[in-house]
């Protein structure tokens, strides 16, 4: 079985996805973590975007390894976020990391998370969520989680946003079937029960 969750940046798609995956013995696919991968060898070394993104081997479990280095802290840098976004717009990258994802959802039980899992990774999944929350939530849990001004995170949040939601390829948009959950006022506890109870629905 696959569960696809998808949405904006702060509305806690990694830390529900991850939590979902332990709670059901399922494989965790941190996607966005594959494109800040390919943004921080970018920064380190240059090159073909495209080149970059289809020879590096990214490795992901509970730490990040790219061609064996774990690079699981630096791509949480901001400027490697900026660097990821930038990447993502490509589409000769997103084909690459595309094609890698879908390789690694063909066998087991996963849990993938991103932007365009329910809507061009997996599209067949048999559960696609869309995780939402108010700007301001989403901005002041970014900024706990690295630890900088929530104004700074608000407005590198709208740019992103404004980025994801009208690139050409891949935009940030709900997947036809996905079931849209506000994690606005929510726990993480009570946001994963609500993905967990879907999937149980789902396989029933």
């Amino acid at each position: 079985m696959v569960i696809a969750i998808d949405g904006p940046a702060g509305a806690g798609k990694s830390t529900v996805a991850r939590a979902v995956a332990q709670r059901l013995g399922f494989t965790y696919l941190d996607s966005g973590a594959m494109y800040r991968a390919v943004g921080l060898a970018l920064l380190e070394r240059g090159g073909a975007a495209s080149e970059v993104a289809a020879a590096l081997e990214i490795e992901l479990g509970e730490r990040v390894l790219a061609d064996g280095r774990d690079v699981t802290e630096a791509i949480r840098a901001p400027e490697v976020s900026e660097a990821a976004s930038k990447v993502a717009t490509n589409q000769a990258v997103r084909a690459e990391l595309v094609a890698k994802q879908r390789a690694l959802l063909a066998g087991g039980d996963w849990v993938a998370e991103g932007r365009d899992i329910g809507t061009v990774v997996a599209p067949d999944a048999e559960l696609k969520v869309f995780l939402v929350a108010d700007p301001a939530e989403r901005a002041r849990r970014r900024a706990a989680e690295l630890g900088v001004p929530a104004e700074t995170v608000l407005r590198d949040q709208a740019l992103r946003d404004a980025q994801d939601t009208s690139r050409e390829h891949s935009p940030l948009r709900p997947a036809a079937g996905s079931v849209e959950l506000d994690t606005t006022g929510l726990t993480i506890d009570q946001v994963v029960d609500r993905v967990v109870d879907l999937a149980a629905a789902r396989r029933a």
